[in-house]
């Protein structure tokens, strides 16, 4: 059973770093992306960044320049610096991991952690 554990939330003050991470356990046949996405309050859950295995990236505009998302070489792990912190990145942070269990599966199964808070006071 694939289970993905998000850390690295919390408080943060202006002008400061964020790092989080996403590990999965649980094996799967291959990987098509992983990222992160955020949520704020009465807001559609928004992208920040994705990664696939190859290193290509896609990455919203309000985080150009200040992030860097990588994932490890088992592609188990993802994880994103976002810099320079503003108190508008303050929201839910949500790890994807889009995935594909087995050689003869029908295509890929998104799988979202459970979201882990980010605090950036004003």
């Amino acid at each position: 059973q694939v289970r993905l554990v998000e850390s690295g939330g919390g408080f943060v003050q202006p002008g400061g770093s964020l790092r989080l991470s996403c590990a999965r356990s649980g094996s799967v046949f291959s990987v098509k992306r992983m990222g992160w996405y955020r949520q704020t309050r009465g807001k559609e859950r928004e992208l920040v960044a994705t990664i696939t295995p190859r290193g290509d990236t896609i990455s919203a505009v309000f985080v150009k320049g200040r992030l860097t998302i990588s994932m490890d070489n088992a592609k188990t792990t993802v994880t994103l610096q976002l810099n320079h912190l503003k108190a508008e990145d303050t929201a839910v942070y949500y790890c994807l991991q889009e995935i594909q269990y087995y050689k003869c599966s029908s295509g890929y199964v998104e799988h979202w952690g459970p979201g882990t808070p980010v605090n950036v006071p004003s």
